[in-house]
Parts: structure tokens; C-alpha cells; sequence
């Protein structure tokens, strides 16, 4: 059975903080880590936000596309590593928020920044076996750094939402490939706040390896090669590595460009490659073609060929905010009211 897209929806934090910033308060060169990273500004989440608000807003929009009733959605994965509750789903809540019925299947799924590409994945075997009409996939995050820690200049907030089925797909998804190793470059033990990682090892043999392994037997799979795709996406920790990625394997700065976020909303972690997703179905049209990849540390990298369909020309886009003005609506924190929001403030005595 032929598996995709049936709608998409996506929510980004409207507040914004710039690596110069985080550097006036720590005393290092925030101009020089902007330029590093390729990072002008991150994403905040609000006060009263987080990976579920997040996870609802994104899936709310998602429905305001379609004419779909959610009694008919018979799963629901969100994918995260920060979920507000250690103990307590967060998918459950978002079920609610839509008004689903409680006849379906609901997880939280952790595997660092490709949490919700698996989801993804999950939905689509439960569709294409007809376990379940529709699947519900979600990636958010409002992600952790440590205070002065290169991840803070980074760590943002965002996800997307993307609805799975089977029949008026808007983009038909061919093939999914995953490539998975034993490498602990980026790590988070229960009780501690803020995750550590391997530094530079983040890099080699950890995103490249994964991503350019995963992306090059997915098109031996498909027998295809970059310029036979129009768009492609892959995941962003910073601004850089994407770039650099996408060029090992072939592609070019134009076909990674809609899809390239993280310059203006930083790494949304589980949310990077479905809101890098969106972005792209914002625009695109009939028969062209995506290829994306993500990664999560621990690690591993999740691969997608995908092809739009002439749906995407009855599809109702414009009722629902696009990734490019949710990045467009932006506010400006001081570092202050920054560290507030992010409860990197702590009162003594107090235990939240």
C-alpha cells in the first residue's frame, strides 16, 4: 500500500535570542560563535510553552489543512528528548487537544534528534499494513544547554507534525532507510538538567558518518542520485554542518535552501528534518522531489525519498501558518529575561 503525507502543521516559539547576547554575559566572542555555527538567532520557548504546547500547536494547524475527522487518527507518536514529564505521555495530551478518539495507540519516543522521524516511521508501517487509517508523527523540542556551553548558542525550540495515510497524500513517501550504530557522542543521564557531548566527536564519526551512510544507500535503493531531487533536507545542528553534509554526498546549497532553518530558529533538535519537511511542502509543487535525512545522537540517521503529489494543488496551505512566517514573527530577549524563561533561574529552597 502506498504510504505519505496527508497534512502537515508546524509551531516555532516567536521569541529569539542572538549568540551575542549569550557571549556579552559569558565573555566569549558571540559575533565569532555566530559566524562558527552559521546561527544569526534561537528560538525561545515562552514561559507557559513547552515540547507539549509545541506538539499541539503544530498539530492542531495540522488539522485546519484538512477536512479530516480525528476519530479516524488511530495513532499518535511524539517524538522528543524533552518531554515535560518523566512519567506521563505527552502524546496522550496532544490526542486530547484534537479531540481524537480514545481508540488508537499512543507512545513517546526518545532517540535524541530523530525521535520524530521514527515516529514517522512507526506510522507508516501501522498505515501501510491497515492497522490504521491515519498516524499522527510529531517532532518537538525545546532543547537543553548547559549556561555558557556551546550547545546554548544552538539548543532552541520548534517541531512540526505530520499527518500519515493513505488515501489524498500530498506527497507520496517511496522508500525509508535507516542507518543505526552504537556511538555515544551526546548523552543526558536521568536527573541531570543539561546533556553532555563528545565536542568535535559530534562531528566525526558521529553526524557525517550516519548522515552520508544512510543517504547514500537510500538512493542505491531508489537508483537514483542528488540531481534527480528538487529539495533536500537534513538534520541542523548548527548552520554549517547541513551544508557540509550535503555537499559530501552531492547536493547543492540551492536544493538545501527552503529546507535550511537553523540560521534563524537554531537546532530544534527532533523538530530539525519534520519542520525542515514543512518548510519545503510550503512551496513545493507537483512531482517534484525531496530527500531528507535525519540524525539523533546515540546514533543514528533516518532517510526519506519523497515525491509530491498533484493533491498538493487542492491541498489548503494557507490556513494554517507556514514555517516561513512562524520564523518570520520573531521577538528579541535580553539574556536576563531569556534565562528566566528557560528556568536556568533557580529559587533556593524551591523545587518545581
Amino acid at each position: 500500500m502506498d504510504v505519505g503525507i496527508v497534512s502537515y502543521g508546524a509551531y516555532i516559539p516567536r521569541y529569539r535570542i542572538t549568540p551575542q547576547e549569550i557571549g556579552r554575559v559569558w565573555g566569549t566572542d558571540g559575533e565569532m560563535m555566530s559566524r562558527g555555527l552559521l546561527i544569526f538567532s534561537k528560538s525561545v520557548p515562552g514561559p507557559d510553552e513547552d515540547t507539549i504546547t509545541i506538539s499541539v500547536e503544530a498539530a492542531r494547524n495540522m488539522m485546519k489543512r484538512v477536512s479530516i475527522d480525528p476519530k479516524e487518527i488511530g495513532a499518535i507518536f511524539v517524538g522528543s528528548e524533552s518531554h515535560p514529564y518523566a512519567v506521563k505521555p505527552t502524546g496522550t495530551i496532544v490526542a486530547e487537544a484534537i479531540e481524537a478518539s480514545p481508540g488508537l495507540t499512543v507512545a513517546d519516543y526518545e532517540f535524541a534528534c530523530k525521535a520524530g522521524t521514527a515516529a514517522i516511521q512507526t506510522c507508516m508501517g501501522m498505515v501501510g499494513s491497515g492497522m490504521i487509517k491515519y498516524g499522527v508523527a510529531i517532532g518537538a523540542d525545546t532543547s537543553q544547554g548547559a549556561p555558557g556551553d556551546a550547545l546554548e548558542y544552538a539548543a532552541s525550540a520548534g517541531g512540526a507534525a505530520l499527518l500519515i495515510g493513505a488515501k489524498k497524500m500530498i506527497a507520496k513517501i517511496n522508500r525509508t532507510y535507516s542507518y543505526t550504530t552504537d556511538t555515544p557522542d551526546f548523552w543526558r543521564r536521568e536527573g541531570q538538567p543539561y546533556p553532555s557531548h563528545g565536542g568535535r566527536f559530534t562531528g566525526e564519526p558521529a553526524y557525517f558518518k550516519h548522515i552520508v551512510s544512510c543517504g547514500k544507500e537510500l538512493m542505491k535503493l531508489m537508483n537514483t542520485k542528488p540531481g534527480d531531487y528538487d529539495y533536500a533536507v537534513f538534520h541542523q545542528p548548527n548552520g554549517k554542518f547541513p551544508v557540509r553534509v550535503a555537499k559530501q554526498l552531492g547536493f547543492t546549497e540551492e536544493q538545501i535552501e527552503v529546507g535550511l532553518l537553523t540560521p534563524f530558529i537554531g537546532n530544534t533538535y527532533s523538530g530539525s528534518v519534520p519542520l525542515g519537511i514543512a518548510a519545503i511542502l510550503d512551496v513545493a509543487k507537483p512531482g517534484e522531489r525531496i530527500f531528507a535525512i535525519a540524525y539523533g545522537s546515540g546514533a543514528g540517521s533516518d532517510g526519506f525519498d519523497i515525491t509530491v503529489t498533484p493533491e498538493i494543488q487542492r491541498y489548503r496551505r494557507d490556513v494554517a501558518p507556514t514555517v516561513r512566517q512562524l520564523v518570520e514573527n520573531k521577538k528579541f530577549l535580553d539574556y536576563a529575561t531569556y534565562a528566566k524563561f528557560k528556568g536556568k533561574i533557580r529559587l533556593a529552597g524551591v523545587v518545581s
